[in-house]
């Protein structure tokens, strides 16, 4: 039947059976190919990229799948079957057969700290270190060799891995006599100073604790190196900022490590000084990734006025967010929870910022139509801010606000439906999922964790996922956090089932928290997130189909290309 009446059509319209960019019109939808209402066009524009034979997800609802997509300068031309690519391919087109790949809208990552993860490729790696041992002797190396002077940042370790005890000064101070070292643990919640940055801060035993903070100290009350949330800025406040050249540098490795895992848009948790490193990229023509650039909430009336003076910007660069801190995070024992952590009966976190001060930033930035979005972590945090949210909008009356909040990992049972009902976005990070598990519940016990990064509770109620990976908290990996969406294995595979398995969504649900989900998050739903003709030409081309494999397999799926606005910006 469905064979008969596209017969009638193609007898009728042009021999083109496809939606092309430039005439989106209401069309009958037959799988594989979009077919072309008569009379629209009988000369379509040719492509200047086509890729064809391939498993097409394109991210719509009405048309989840095709076989090849066509590209026109910046944006999607046409996307159908194999056959409806051939009028449009020229001497000047490049072909690229797909082979029965997969091939997805690129992906969006939706939480990064762009700048300093392009300085972190750069510096000490200490991730995976095993052992105290281990950690020192990659210090040690690193910094030899060093001019005198020069600071140590970045490092992204965790003391997991070793069994949980922190690190002190006294482990680096004789390898590191020259160069103070600052290096923060992986979720940039605490961080380890040597003596020397220390000594270069002014942080003695007199130092007074600090609200929202946490200096740890030796027994005599010397403090012994590690500085939680609001503290850190002791040590902040006097790291030489970097030259201009180095941050530009920063943003190109940046750029192109991202491009190499199929990400084509990031949204930075950044600053003002990264928003003028982006501008400086695009303007100069250096940008291979789309970023959505938040600032911090405290300052929305500088962003309010300069999004009146000269808008929110354009495909490349755009402004209109606003990043806000609850608390902490649940390795730095400074996420917020109701009850104390298990681990620690006398301690139930803390808030980085007061509840007077995050309500009345969210409601003036949302008062003057900005786009809010507040990192809560622990039960607590995260119905604080529920809570602020609910009565911003109600006071500011409806609009399309989008609310986000960051993380929302450990989420009270009666407060999962809120998010729907509110219609606030939770913005989540699947890695964390199979690399917390493999000790959280040591720290909140096995009720807490049952709704800890509760995908499937979130989609069953209604939410909409945008999912990202919190890099260089995480890497930057969507596979991987695919993986982690689907399987919940944790990552020293001690959970074959998945942790917590109940909350395992399916692949296609990952896929749209990566593309479609994520693009909505950011005002883009129009432009990006799905290949449709007219939307800018971004997508990914992987070396497997994700849903047809069995899941356990999807961490080995690599990138073959990326493409962003038509042009190839990664090829294996």
């Amino acid at each position: 039947m469905l064979r008969s009446i596209a017969a009638a059509l193609r007898s009728i319209a042009a021999p083109l059976h496809l939606l092309t960019a430039r005439h989106r019109l209401p069309t009958l939808l037959l799988p594989p190919a979009l077919l072309l209402l008569p009379g629209c066009s009988q000369s379509p524009e040719p492509a200047s990229l086509v890729v064809r034979d391939a498993r097409v997800w394109t991210g719509q609802t009405d048309l989840p799948w095709a076989e090849a997509v066509a590209v026109s300068g910046d944006r999607v031309l046409a996307v159908g079957g194999n056959e409806d690519m051939e009028p449009l391919i020229t001497g000047e087109t490049r072909v690229i057969e797909g082979a029965g790949r997969l091939v997805t809208p690129g992906f969006i990552d939706t939480h990064v700290h762009f700048i300093s993860g392009g300085f972190n490729l750069s510096s000490v790696q200490l991730r995976d270190a095993p052992t105290p041992k281990v950690f020192i002797d990659r210090i040690a190396e690193f910094a030899r060799g060093l001019e005198p002077g020069v600071w140590i940042l970045g490092g992204d370790w965790d003391h997991e891995q070793w069994g949980g005890e922190l690190p002190r000064r006294d482990w680096i101070d004789s390898v590191t006599t020259d160069n103070p070292i600052w290096v923060n643990r992986l979720d940039g919640h605490m961080a380890l100073a040597n003596t020397a940055a220390l000594t270069a801060a002014g942080v003695t035993r007199e130092t007074e604790e600090v609200d929202g903070g946490t200096i740890e100290r030796y027994d005599d009350g010397e403090p012994a190196g590690i500085l939680k949330d609001n503290a850190m800025y002791l040590v902040d406040r006097v790291v030489p900022e970097a030259p201009e050249e180095l941050k530009d540098r920063a943003l190109d490795a940046a750029m192109a490590y991202v491009a190499a895992q199929g990400v084509t848009s990031v949204h930075d948790m950044g600053s003002w000084s990264n928003v003028a490193v982006f501008e400086r990229a695009r303007d100069e023509g250096r940008m291979k990734t789309r970023i959505y650039a938040a600032i911090p909430l405290w300052d929305w009336q500088r962003l309010a006025d300069r999004v009146a003076e000269s808008g929110t910007g354009d495909e490349w660069v755009r402004l209109g967010g606003l990043k806000g801190f609850v608390d902490g995070s649940l390795g730095s024992h400074t996420a917020a929870f109701m009850e104390p952590f298990t681990d620690a009966p006398d301690d139930t976190g803390l808030l980085i910022s007061t509840e007077g001060d995050l309500y009345a930033w969210t409601s003036g930035a949302d008062g003057a139509g900005l786009h809010v979005m507040v990192h809560a972590i622990g039960d607590r945090a995260i119905r604080m801010q529920l809570d602020i949210f609910e009565r911003v909008a109600m006071e500011n009356g409806p609009r399309d606000r989008r609310f986000r909040i960051e993380h929302a990992q450990h989420i009270a049972p009666d407060d999962i439906a809120r998010f729907a009902a509110l219609d606030i976005i939770p913005s989540m990070q699947p890695y964390h999922a199979i690399d917390d598990g493999r000790w959280a519940e040591k720290v909140i016990g096995p009720e807490r964790i049952k709704t800890t990064y509760a995908f499937r509770s979130l989609l069953d109620t209604g939410a909409r996922l945008a999912l990202g990976s919190d890099w260089s908290v995480a890497p930057a990996t969507p596979i991987e956090g695919i993986y982690a969406a689907v399987t919940r294995r944790t990552l020293d595979d001690l959970n074959p089932g998945g942790w917590v398995p109940e909350q395992k969504i399916t692949v296609e649900e990952a896929l749209r928290g990566y593309t479609t989900d994520a693009a909505y998050a950011s005002y883009e739903e129009d432009v990006k997130g799905s290949l449709e003709p007219g939307k800018l030409a971004d997508f990914v081309i992987l070396d497997r189909d994700l849903t047809t494999m069995p899941p356990e397999e999807i961490r080995d799926a690599v990138v073959d290309l990326t493409v962003v606005g038509g042009n190839i910006v990664y090829e294996r």
